[in-house]
């Protein structure tokens, strides 16, 4: 292993005098899972939509190891090919599933869209896909047909989930994906998203203020505050032992709930 998949540097953003995030810079490996967390606020939502291509930052380079060109910089492609980077080797959960899904469209719909969108074609063979992906996620084949819409929210995240999973992308950004849900849906996603990331190989960057989230799924671990990474390292590291006060903090509002 020669190189990361993903090489962030110096990323920025700022609102006027108000920081979104101020020179973030990590790298990513191949197979390996990110948390970046931090209260409401933080930053940490602006920085995994800078490197994702949804915000343009004011300064920074966000390298990919790309299939056929090896490290380029996401943020100096054309527009024809951060699309096509976007639907294939990336992958975005969104918090709200809603924002993910085309919600007048059936749920093998919107899996198989997302096939036809690198070239699939056959219909047999789109929603054979369609519904081995939604077996995958627990989705019965027969609400192949169904519109999101009369999905529970549990359910439309793990549509949203097959969704993004089905063209087997390399990177994937998850925004708060649990947020919103109750409990034991929670626990029922992310025992889903472990086995999926394990299973798949899946190089992923999670956001999220729930500090369990990340003892559960990721590898290495970001902690920011006011836009600025304050501690990063292994997640057992970071959880168990915290350096910094703002982290220790956080540690131990979670301990005391």
């Amino acid at each position: 292993m020669t190189q990361p998949l993903l090489d962030v540097r110096g990323i920025a953003k700022f609102y006027g005098a108000r920081i979104g995030c101020a020179d973030v810079s990590f790298d990513l490996w191949p197979g390996e899972v990110m948390g970046i967390v931090g209260e409401s606020g933080s930053g940490k939502s602006t920085l995994l939509n800078c490197i994702a291509g949804h915000l343009e930052p004011d300064a920074g380079e966000v390298f990919f190891d790309t299939r056929v060109d090896g490290m380029k910089d996401t943020l100096l492609m054309s527009e024809p090919e951060r699309r096509i980077l976007s639907r294939t080797d990336w992958a975005f959960v969104h918090q709200n599933a809603r924002d993910g899904l085309r919600m007048i469209v059936s749920a093998g719909g919107n899996v198989g869209e997302r096939l036809m969108a690198v070239g699939a074609r056959h219909y047999g063979d789109i929603r054979a896909r369609a519904i081995d992906w939604l077996g995958r996620v627990e989705i019965s084949e027969s609400r192949i047909d169904d519109r999101p819409t009369a999905f529970s929210g549990g359910m439309q995240q793990r549509l949203q989930i097959a969704r993004n999973l089905v063209t087997g992308p390399r990177l994937v950004f998850m925004d708060e994906p649990t947020g919103g849900l109750d409990v034991s849906v929670q626990a029922r996603l992310l025992d889903l998203l472990r086995s999926l990331v394990r299973e798949m190989g899946l190089s992923a960057i999670i956001v999220t203020h729930d500090l369990a989230v990340v003892r559960l799924l990721a590898d290495r671990l970001m902690v920011m505050k006011d836009g600025r990474v304050v501690e990063a390292g292994l997640t057992d590291q970071v959880l168990d032992d915290p350096q910094h006060a703002y982290t220790q903090l956080l540690v131990s509002s979670v301990l005391q709930v």
